[in-house]
């Protein structure tokens, strides 16, 4: 498995994101950075993409926890306002529906952005089976639907290995597919439970923001993966 490491930049303190990427930016095991609501929100999108471009020309990746989640007609707004941002890429949380769906990965890619669709989510009590609202299955067609619209990338949960061999076996048929993983670390999350995928962009929040020399601990992670078999 190779792995690759995506910072998820989950503060609100732009001179702390200004020392991560200063620190990281460079680094060839990592692979994007991840902005959530919480810089969006507090500094707008523009002003966090220039600070991380001053540092590193890695693409930026908007998570916001959770889009596409509205109306169809609102993915064209959302789409436009990370291109005019600067964003390079955004997640869908597609919970709204199939016409969501299909609009907001149109109106991403419309505005030159890449699509990286998810559905199940890495803490307990998220589908019904677990003791949460969403049917099983109908997170399942999120990523077949997503598959439907020529979607190659997604974001699958570290943390519930059995599931994610599922959603790779149902999104296979895109062909060349790459996978995002949340919930390593503080999450309890491990690679070698989905050492069964080739290509693994692990994305890494609280412990990298903790660690005291974030270069170094992102050289102990990118050598996880090296002896897991696909």
């Amino acid at each position: 498995m190779e792995v690759r490491i995506i910072p998820a930049l989950d503060v609100t303190d732009l001179d702390r994101v200004s020392t991560l990427v200063a620190a990281i930016g460079r680094h060839p095991g990592v692979y994007r950075f991840k902005v959530g609501f919480s810089l969006g929100l507090a500094h707008g999108l523009p002003a966090v993409v220039d600070r991380i471009r001053a540092h590193s020309d890695k693409p930026v990746i908007y998570d916001h926890q959770k889009a596409a989640t509205d109306i169809p007609d609102t993915g064209a707004l959302f789409a436009r306002t990370l291109a005019d941002a600067g964003i390079d890429e955004g997640i869908l949380f597609p919970q709204a529906g199939p016409a969501t769906l299909e609009a907001w990965v149109a109106a991403l890619r419309d505005a030159g952005l890449k699509v990286i669709v998810g559905g199940l989510m890495t803490h307990r009590a998220y589908q019904v089976s677990e003791g949460g609202f969403l049917q099983d299955d109908g997170i399942m067609q999120m990523y077949r639907d997503a598959v439907s619209l020529g979607v190659h990338s997604f974001v699958v949960p570290l943390t519930k290995p059995e599931a994610v061999r599922r959603i790779a076996s149902e999104v296979s048929a895109a062909g060349d597919v790459e996978f995002y993983s949340p919930g390593y670390g503080k999450q309890g999350g491990d690679p070698a439970d989905i050492g069964f995928l080739a290509r693994l962009n692990l994305i890494i929040g609280r412990s990298l923001l903790a660690a005291e020399d974030p270069s170094a601990y992102i050289d102990s992670i990118s050598m996880i993966g090296r002896n897991q078999t696909t």
